[in-house]
Formats: structure tokens, C-alpha cells, sequence
């Protein structure tokens, strides 16, 4: 994995903030379950199919919900600090990740 400018968020999420995302993930990861329940059951392709998309779908959700969090923190923070754009540069690495 590639070396990133820092270990850890610049301002600490918040319990709510942590909560919430963890939350989804518990979800999700009871989606996935849940879709490996329907392959052994030999369940209809199409509806495997559409599990697969919502978990896709969710998992995006997440990443903004994480992305928004970092502009708006980190982000923010290393532009007034005069570091805006080595972070800019690790973030659009990190986006164009997404986009494969």
C-alpha cells in the first residue's frame, strides 16, 4: 500500500461519527452474509445480482461519507497549514481508486 501523509485524522472523529459509519459497516457486512446464504441455498442469479449491487451501492455511500469527513477536516486543515497540495494530490490518488 502506498505511504500517506498521516496515521491518523487530524481532529479525532466524534463518537457519532464513528458510530454511525461502523453501523453501516455492520450492516453490510450482514448483507454479505446474507448474499452467501442465497449461494447456498442455489438461489436465482438475478436476485444474488441485485444483493451484490445495494452492497456496492452502500459501500460507495460509505467512502463519500469518509471523503466528506476528510475535506472537510483534513483537508481544510493542511490548506490553511500551506500543505494543501501534497493532500490534494493524496486524495485524488485515493479517488481515482474508487473509479476502477
Amino acid at each position: 500500500m502506498d505511504e500517506f501523509l498521516h496515521d491518523h485524522p487530524i481532529k479525532p472523529r466524534t463518537q457519532d461519527e464513528k458510530q454511525k459509519v461502523i453501523n453501516r459497516l455492520k450492516r453490510i457486512e450482514g448483507q454479505v452474509r446474507g448474499i452467501q446464504n442465497m449461494v447456498e441455498e442455489d438461489r436465482y442469479c438475478v436476485d444474488i445480482l441485485v444483493q451484490i449491487n445495494a452492497i456496492q451501492s452502500a459501500l460507495k455511500n460509505v467512502g463519500f461519507t469518509v471523503t466528506e469527513r476528510h475535506l472537510n477536516h483534513c483537508v481544510t486543515h493542511a490548506i490553511k497549514e500551506g500543505d494543501g497540495q501534497e493532500t490534494i494530490e493524496e486524495l485524488m490518488n485515493v479517488m481515482k481508486q474508487f473509479s476502477k
